[in-house]
């Protein structure tokens, strides 16, 4: 009788988690594996397809253009995710607070986080354009020349990296709120007995007790700025000259510009690897020092 029970709830457990994980297989784990597959090819979007190897990948090594967009996709997550995880949590412990102020500045940051990316472009576009944006306005008032933030080499991924803080600042001041509110307030009111100065609450109470948060924060971003896309599209269109192609639009450039959709496997499977590969690293390393504590 116990045996049947067993073998009946375990059948019940596989019936219902089968639908879910029928579900990931088809939308992660084949794509996953087809476009393994599809990178040992030379095959283009109407079907033609023969085996090459390590060809794509050794193709992609000596490509400067690839290249180049590796290193533009460093360099933003690099400008993006140390200022965007720093602004979130001071606006979260300027927005801690039980007032309808508050309410409204978290509705308002929030805001832009429900966006379309190509809303968010378009505003940026007003804003940035030299010809009759919002920063050109206020130069020509000032009596200087604007500045061609959409069309210098220099200029295009700062700009980048502005327009995608502004777009991403509500998930992380809503994950650092959460982690916030969880922090006993019975500590504040011991260290306010001890006469505790703020940076000195802020260092040895808030700062550790939004660790794991902070590490949730920074490993989510990176990988997403890793994968950033449709502000280098529709902002920039990847140039001047490739100075602000991502790795995924030069994905995108070869597969559905140059029907190279072997190549482009072989170069996702390189961003997979790199995302993966620093995620993990982060993570071992944030658990590492945890543990020597």
């Amino acid at each position: 009788m116990t045996r049947s029970r067993g073998k009946a709830g375990h059948l019940s457990g596989y019936a219902f988690a089968g639908p879910f994980l029928l579900l990931y297989a088809t939308i992660l784990v084949y794509p996953l594996l087809l476009g393994i597959w599809l990178s040992f090819q030379r095959a283009d979007l109407f079907g033609a397809r023969t085996w090459v190897g390590f060809d794509n990948y050794a193709r992609l090594l000596t490509d400067p253009t690839f290249h180049q967009s590796v290193l533009n996709t460093f360099v933003l997550a690099l400008l993006i995710v140390p200022p965007l995880t720093v602004i979130a949590l001071l606006l979260a412990l300027a927005l801690n607070r039980a007032t309808r102020t508050a309410a409204v500045f978290r509705g308002i940051f929030f805001s832009s986080s429900v966006l379309s990316v190509t809303i968010v472009t378009l505003i940026w576009r007003f804003i940035l354009t030299p010809d009759a944006g919002l920063v050109a306005e206020i130069s020509q008032v000032l009596g200087r020349e604007p500045l061609p933030f959409l069309s210098h080499p220099d200029l295009t991924i700062p700009s980048l990296a502005i327009t995608t803080i502004w777009w991403s600042l509500g998930f992380p001041i809503m994950l650092f709120l959460a982690g916030l509110q969880q922090v006993p307030p019975d500590i504040y009111e011991a260290a306010a007995l001890d006469r505790s100065s703020r940076w000195s609450t802020f260092w040895r109470i808030t700062l550790p007790s939004l660790r794991r948060t902070l590490v949730l924060v920074i490993m989510l971003q990176t990988a997403a700025q890793l994968q950033l896309f449709g502000q280098a599209q529709l902002l920039t269109a990847g140039g001047p000259s490739g100075a602000s192609r991502t790795m995924v639009l030069f994905i995108y450039e070869v597969v559905f510009g140059r029907w190279d959709l072997g190549y482009g496997a072989a170069a996702a499977e390189i961003l997979f690897l790199l995302v993966l590969g620093i995620t993990l690293a982060q993570y071992w390393a944030i658990t590492r020092r945890e543990a020597e504590r």
